[in-house]
């Protein structure tokens, strides 16, 4: 897997010691020292801030500045290797409707409500976050329910998982979709024991709301994202930056991006507004296109860069679209579906693995990850690469054996504990007891595969110490345990999982992800150790300040 090249920040800025109570480095030797300088936005030193003076001194003739962090502990940047920023910073400006905000319908209805108040007359009123079973129902809204927050114009409340949700009846008449109107492929229009809509819709399904434009099912994956203007979408990506900064990430990996998203970005750099760095995964419907323009591997600069593209096998266990050919326990006529004919999908992984390119395919059950890892060991027998990093994305319910599989082939899953923490029940009602394996971290440390830990966010904030204690704890939000003790990783692995692995599945652990000489100055700081906090404790742990390249970019 080719690296992005160093290139030193220009200009010349005052040297920077760091110091705090508590540094941990999360490099391999577990480094913990009493200060770290900082150089235009590099580390060039770590150890005493004596030490630190000293070795300025050789390098810079400017005097250093002492930033002192008093009782705080300093870690490495949070690094989100899976997230969705442009679907994040849309769905802020939506009504949350998630499980701090409602625990039943009505209060959904309530919210919904209040936030069609403030818009303009005809604008659509949009919720997100509900996760039916964490309602006081159990279930999902319907369209009548719906009807109560306005029946003159679109209502749409989207599910946690993002792979659909509920419309009003309005929405249904909007597009002429109607009891007779066929389910499209890849989709489902959701109907009662007799044969009405009920306001539920899934996956393709979805293109009454999104328009037919873009990725879609029986193509190379979803599209959920619903188009606005692009002044809005640089606003809405703007404050998603703040967003993860926010939960002290520094580094994202968009894994949706689309010439939508590429576009947004490029402005952003344009303008020099991007504050965080993010390393993009190219839509699988543009392979074709990235490798006409010569992205042979990655591409870029130290705030974007081009690392992969993004394939999808399967849809959601949260909303019951991974592919279960016999049915879900919970429902035996849902299935789910492949998005790729085996065969479809081999040829793609081929084609991208031939010019160099590190592929991350959205899996989920054991039927979608068979189809994926034997595709991978396929294409590394015909072309052997130690290095080719290939990732599973979620990566929910592997086999023991195919576990065993991917540590052999140098397969890499990048999973969230945030889907275990907010609706791992459901999944055991999706699917049965094997629903308890949900996201299994401990067996993949056990047998030697590397663990990485994000967000998906939207479907979870990027909070990753919230994320962290969900891998340490397998305690779901309702408060049960999900699964034995074995499943759960400790504090250091979760840590590592969020930093400098995650970095490693990036391609960029040469210059982020563990504080050490040579690698960016790219740091959180928190108000509480988390090595020294109880594990069900940590998700209260604040990020204070984020710094990016030796520069405060945040602080609380």
């Amino acid at each position: 897997m080719r690296k992005l090249s160093h290139v030193q920040d220009p200009g010349i800025r005052v040297p920077k010691i760091i110091t705090a109570e508590t540094i941990y480095c999360l490099d391999r030797d577990g480094t913990s020292p009493e200060a770290f300088l900082c150089i235009d936005g590099w580390i060039r030193h770590l150890g005493t801030e004596q030490s630190c003076r000293t070795a300025s001194a050789r390098i810079s003739a400017i005097e250093p500045e002492t930033i002192d962090m008093g009782t705080s502990t300093v870690v490495p940047g949070f690094i989100d290797a899976h997230a969705h920023p442009l679907m994040l910073g849309q769905m802020m400006s939506w009504v949350d409707c998630g499980p701090d905000k409602a625990s039943s319908i009505p209060e959904i209805v309530d919210l919904l409500r209040e936030g069609a108040v403030s818009l303009p007359e005809g604008r659509p009123v949009r919720g997100y976050g509900y996760e039916q079973r964490n309602l006081a129902e159990r279930r999902h809204p319907t369209r009548f329910e719906l009807d109560e927050v306005a029946t003159d114009r679109e209502v749409y409340l989207m599910n946690a998982s993002g792979h659909g949700g509920v419309v009003n009846s309005y929405t249904f008449r909007l597009h002429g979709v109607n009891a007779s109107t066929p389910d499209p492929v890849g989709g489902k229009f959701f109907r009662d024991d007799d044969g009405e809509l009920t306001g539920e819709l899934s996956d393709a399904a979805c293109n009454i709301l999104t328009g037919l434009e873009g990725v879609k099912i029986g193509h190379h994956g979803p599209n959920f994202h619903l188009a606005d203007e692009p002044a809005e979408h640089l606003r809405q990506l703007q404050v998603a930056q703040e967003n993860f900064l926010a939960g002290g990430v520094t580094t994202i990996g968009d894994c949706q991006v689309s010439r939508r998203e590429f576009n947004m970005y490029l402005r952003l750099a344009e303008q020099d507004q991007l504050n965080v760095r993010v390393s993009m995964y190219l839509l699988s419907h543009l392979l074709d296109e990235a490798l006409e323009m010569g992205l042979h591997g990655q591409f870029g600069n130290e705030f974007l860069s081009f690392a992969g593209i993004k394939l999808y096998a399967d849809g959601t266990l949260g909303g019951w679209t991974a592919y279960f050919p016999d049915g879900y326990v919970g429902d035996p006529c849902r299935t789910g579906q492949l998005y790729h004919d085996p065969e479809e999908y081999k040829l793609l992984v081929e084609k991208a693995h031939a010019a160099g390119l590190q592929t991350a395919t959205h899996s989920q059950s054991p039927t979608a990850l068979e189809m994926v890892i034997g595709s991978l060991e396929s294409v590394l027998r015909q072309r052997p690469d130690a290095d080719a990093r290939h990732r599973i994305e979620h990566c929910g319910l592997p086999t023991p054996e195919q576990i065993t599989r991917m540590a052999s082939a140098g397969i890499y899953p990048v999973n969230q504990p945030q889907h275990h923490f907010n609706w791992g029940e459901g999944v055991e009602q999706a699917i049965g007891t094997p629903g308890e394996r949900f996201n299994p971290l401990g067996e993949f440390q056990r047998a030697g595969v590397p663990i990485t830990i994000s967000s998906d966010a939207p479907v979870a904030d990027p909070r990753p110490m919230e994320a962290i204690q969900a891998a340490s704890s397998r305690i779901t939000r309702r408060g049960a345990q999900l699964g034995p003790d074995q499943l759960a990783i400790d504090v250091d692995t979760a840590l590592r999982a969020h930093t400098i692995n995650a970095a490693h599945v990036l391609g960029r652990e040469h210059d982020i992800g563990s504080l050490e000489v040579g690698k960016r100055a790219d740091f959180t700081v928190l108000d509480q150790d988390p090595y020294a906090t109880d594990v069900d404790l940590l998700a209260s742990i604040k990020a204070l300040a984020v710094w990016v390249g030796g520069e405060q970019v945040h602080t609380a």
